[in-house]
């Protein structure tokens, strides 16, 4: 059903709502040989000729290490109540074991100091895929030691920035660091093994466990563990039983793997079927669900577009419109029979259908199957070719109506029940877009690659308007 056709409903916000944008720190820091930090995978990846476009990296991405305080008074300047960064494990523990680097952890403490002296509360994202090196070097995801040494990381960090921040989150989308990174390749590490991918989710979903744990050993009660995943909304081509059967099973790919354990305890059996000619799952010890089984105080959902599915041949190759990037191997182990395809209608730069009803699915869908647990959109956002005027303003209304049309469907489903605290917006800045370079810009604010000057686009300031109201502007930039 298109935005226009939703029922009408309020569009004012509960008053504690929370107002914020998002962002990650191999994506804007830069710095990253600076005060110890050591390279992490997607320094060593964006190195590597040909996995990124224009052989772009983030060695000096925005800079903003160096211009943290500037962007935190640009949050305050624009409204915003919350900012949601993630911490580079590479800088607080160089080799991912041992003590931590002080110099690194004191650049985070100076962030958040920062953010609550102008009245900002920051949310915390202990890992957004950036890995150290040397724990990829002993075998990454795939081994359940990096789980171990990740639990010593969430400690470190608890205990330095638990008493001043209250919001955390364990893993950003876990699927892209298993699937993207150890599957298809197309991000950090490009490996291509399918079983790699299936050991590495698993490690990935005992990290957040274990992490979390860590967490609230480290940390005063007050404090909300969560995490971050990439919930896909997946809809069927047609109402076949073969669509449906393609669609529970890549559902569980995408969503189960991850879900199942963290919420439930307990993997989909389907999701083993599936998978079965691939590996054994010998790799899940006894205990390990439930290690993985922590009781979580929020869910972030971070969503962009729907993908529709549909049952193949596999004997007959099809271009994977899955919106993950272009590779020769799949993301998906064990769905070679399941064709990816495109929903019709208005897209973004990265090809993305423009689809709010899809984030109303989400959030009702949680609502229903975890109900009580408050949820977050920790991340919504579009890249448009955003470029500024002859007097250097930046005009974005394609972002504004897709943010307008997103937050409505944000609205109907409070208005119908669910327990929404907060939207961060994707992304605060202009930044290093993963595989993409600086080719695809989702900042509110335009960044100058060349000066490194901020610019607030008009997107920026219409989302301050609503920062500061909690009513949802018109369809009419702001200035």
């Amino acid at each position: 059903m298109p935005d226009s056709a939703q029922p009408v409903t309020p569009v004012t916000f509960p008053p504690a709502f929370l107002w914020g944008a998002a962002t990650s720190a191999y994506q804007i820091e830069g710095a990253i040989r600076e005060d110890g930090r050591t390279p992490s995978i997607w320094d060593t990846f964006s190195h590597t000729p040909g996995k990124i476009a224009g052989d772009d990296h983030g060695d000096t991405a925005v800079d903003h290490y160096h211009r943290y305080r500037d962007d935190v008074a640009l949050m305050a300047e624009l409204g915003l109540t919350a900012y949601r960064f993630s911490v580079s494990w590479s800088r607080v523990q160089p080799t991912g074991r041992g003590p931590a680097v002080q110099r690194g952890l004191d650049f985070y403490r100076r962030l958040v100091d920062e953010l609550l002296d102008k009245g900002i509360k920051p949310a915390v994202t202990l890992y957004h895929w950036d890995l150290p090196q040397e724990l990829e070097d002993a075998g990454g995801w795939p081994e359940r030691e990096t789980a171990l040494r990740f639990a010593e990381y969430a400690a470190i960090v608890g205990e330095a920035l638990g008493d001043r921040v209250e919001n955390w989150m364990t893993l950003n989308e876990p699927w892209c660091s298993a699937f993207l990174g150890y599957g298809s390749g197309v991000h950090a590490p490009g490996r291509t093994d399918p079983v790699a991918a299936l050991r590495a989710a698993h490690h990935l979903n005992l990290a957040h466990g274990l992490g979390t744990a860590a967490l609230r050993s480290a940390m005063p009660a007050r404090n909300a563990v969560g995490v971050s995943l990439n919930t896909h909304v997946f809809r069927p081509l047609t109402d076949s039983p073969e669509d449906a059967a393609a669609l529970r099973k890549i559902d569980d790919l995408g969503n189960g793997v991850f879900h199942g354990p963290m919420l439930h305890g307990k993997y989909p059996d389907t999701l083993f079927t599936t998978t079965k000619s691939l590996t054994d799952w010998s790799f899940v010890v006894e205990g390990d669900l439930t290690l993985i089984h922590q009781r979580l105080d929020s869910l972030g959902i971070n969503y962009y577009t729907p993908t529709l599915i549909s049952a193949g041949d596999p004997d007959s190759p099809a271009p994977r419109a899955d919106g993950h990037g272009d590779s020769s191997h799949s993301p998906w182990p064990g769905a070679d029979d399941v064709r990816f395809h495109q929903t019709p209608g208005e897209r973004t730069l990265m090809g993305w259908t423009v689809d709010p009803t899809g984030l109303h699915e989400l959030l009702m869908r949680w609502t229903r199957e975890v109900p009580g647990l408050p949820l977050y959109i920790t991340e919504n956002g579009a890249a448009y070719e955003d470029k500024p005027d002859a007097d250097g303003r930046v005009h974005d209304p394609e972002r504004i109506a897709y943010l307008h049309g997103h937050l409505r469907a944000v609205r109907r489903a409070i208005a119908e029940g669910a327990d929404v605290r907060g939207y961060y917006l994707w992304s605060l800045l202009d930044n290093f877009e993963w595989a993409y370079g600086y080719e695809k810009r989702f900042g509110a604010v335009h960044v100058d690659y060349e000066t490194l000057a901020r610019t607030p686009k008009s997107s920026a300031h219409w989302y301050g308007q609503l920062a500061r109201t909690g009513a949802l502007p018109p369809l009419a930039t702001a200035e």
